[in-house]
């Protein structure tokens, strides 16, 4: 069957100059004899444009495997914990005991917990809010610019967090942010 406009306009013609393509659609020749043989320009062309996509493809697929050799790495790493989940709460700003002056503390914290929480048991974030703003709006400015306030306060929280949610099984604390301005 010859092509005609009406089943084969200009624009699904790929790959082939546009007056080349305006031809195949007026005469009703096959397609692939318009073709310009690959001495011509137009070939060198669109061999370059090929090179173009094999390269990108072959960076594409490095990249996939690279990222799963990196995931596969870290996952075999003997001190990642495959079992840890941890738990980021939303950041936190307290007033703290500072006598006459104003002092405040604002503070990022995540929770590592021995298992993922289940339906059943899922995380009362209120009572974890709430020891966490009990227990940080007691500590002192001076103490929190130490090193081992910081310790002192990460282990009270620990406690606190323990015993009003024992069902969580806190088992660590950690900073994710922290700033102290007095």
């Amino acid at each position: 069957m010859a092509c005609s406009q009406q089943c084969m306009p200009e624009a699904h013609v790929t790959g082939v100059p546009p007056s080349v393509a305006a031809g195949v659609a007026k005469s009703g020749t096959d397609p692939a004899s318009a073709i310009p043989d690959s001495s011509d320009s137009g070939g060198s062309r669109s061999r370059r444009h090929n090179g173009t996509i094999y390269v990108s493809l072959v960076l594409v697929a490095a990249s996939i495997v690279a990222c799963f050799l990196l995931r596969g790495a870290l996952r075999s790493d003997p001190g990642h914990a495959e079992n840890e989940t941890t738990l980021n709460l939303d950041t936190f700003v307290v007033n703290l005991e500072g006598g006459n002056q104003r002092a405040y503390l604002r503070v990022g914290i995540a929770l590592t917990l021995s298992q993922p929480p289940t339906r059943k048991d899922a995380v009362p974030v209120a009572p974890l809010r709430d020891a966490i703003v009990t227990v940080l709006s007691s500590a002192q400015p001076e103490q929190l610019l130490t090193s081992e306030g910081k310790q002192k306060i990460k282990k009270e929280l620990l406690i606190a967090l323990q015993e009003r949610a024992p069902a969580l099984g806190i088992e660590n604390v950690y900073f994710t942010e922290f700033l102290v301005q007095m």
